[in-house]
Order: structure tokens, then C-alpha cells, then sequence
């Protein structure tokens, strides 16, 4: 890298002498799950399904996925969150929209998407169709497929790392 082509990087001064690249990666990686999580918001507001944070789209498709009911763990470890409480906020609020159910099964709840959410979702489809997937092009599909490999590879290298500095304390 010459000194005129200098890393595109949000913290120069994490940038290690192994080389720049992991750290323009997580700059670009910043701004991508921003424009994401944008996405995610404004396609659900088009759908007239209330206001829902990105959190709230997220949980809202999983509880669709495999039309299986599922409980606060199980999508917590499935979406790779730690705090139990955002995911158990994000169903109040999609039970209080009438988005999603909970039922009570022995001593656990066990959550699924009602006929409003089902039709929510299938809202969003239609509008992620209409903005998003117009604007993909069919030889983009192979490198996603090799960018979904390479974000399930990273995240295994965060999750070690998070588990080595947690050892740190």
C-alpha cells in the first residue's frame, strides 16, 4: 500500500502492522449494518405495521421461520443475541401490535406470528421485492453466497476473540 493509498479505517490508530485490511473491513462492515438496519426499519414502516426498530423486523421473521413456535432462547441463540431482555421487549411489542402471540406451555412461552404479522410479513416481501431485490442482479448471487461464508467465517473469529478478552478480567 503507497502512502497516497491510505486504508479507508474509523480508528487509524487500531490498525495493526500485520496489515489495514481487517480494519477497513470493520469500518465497512459499520456502515453496511447501518444502511442494513436502515433498510430494515423503513421497509417495515412501509408495510403499515407500526413503528419497529430493526430488532423487532429480525424477531418478527424468525418467529415466521419454519412456522414453528418458538421461545425467547431459541431466538436468542438462533439471531446470536446475548441480552435476553431486547428479544423479550421486541415480542411485548410485537404482541401488544397484534403481530405475534404467546402461548404458555408448561413453564415456558412460546411465540409465534398471528394473522396480522403473517400478513406484515408477506407486506415486507412484496416491498423488499419492489426496492431491494429490483436492484440485484443475478451474478451478484454467487458473491453473497461467498460473502455469507466469509461473515459466518468472522463471526467464529469475533466470537473467539470476545471469549479471550472475557478470560482477560
Amino acid at each position: 500500500m503507497s502512502k497516497t493509498d491510505k486504508p479507508l479505517v474509523l480508528s487509524p490508530h487500531l490498525v495493526s502492522p500485520k496489515g489495514a485490511e481487517l480494519s477497513e473491513f470493520e469500518f465497512a462492515m459499520i456502515v453496511c449494518w447501518n444502511a442494513f438496519t436502515r433498510w430494515l426499519e423503513k421497509g417495515a414502516s412501509a408495510t403499515d405495521s407500526g413503528d419497529m426498530t430493526f430488532i423487532d423486523v429480525v424477531v418478527l421473521h424468525q418467529l415466521k421461520h419454519r412456522a414453528k413456535n418458538k421461545k425467547v432462547a431459541d431466538i436468542c441463540f438462533v439471531l446470536n443475541f446475548d441480552d435476553v431482555h431486547v428479544v423479550t421487549y421486541s415480542l411485548k411489542k410485537l404482541v401488544a401490535a397484534g403481530l405475534a402471540i404467546g402461548e404458555k406451555v408448561g413453564k415456558e412461552v412460546l411465540y409465534r406470528t398471528t394473522d396480522a404479522g403473517e400478513a406484515a410479513i408477506e407486506s415486507y416481501r412484496q416491498i423488499r421485492e419492489q426496492c431491494l431485490m429490483s436492484n440485484v442482479d443475478e451474478s451478484m448471487n454467487a458473491h453473497f453466497r461467498e460473502l455469507a461464508n466469509s461473515l459466518g467465517n468472522l463471526s467464529s473469529l469475533y466470537e473467539r476473540a470476545a471469549r479471550s478478552a472475557s478470560s482477560l478480567r
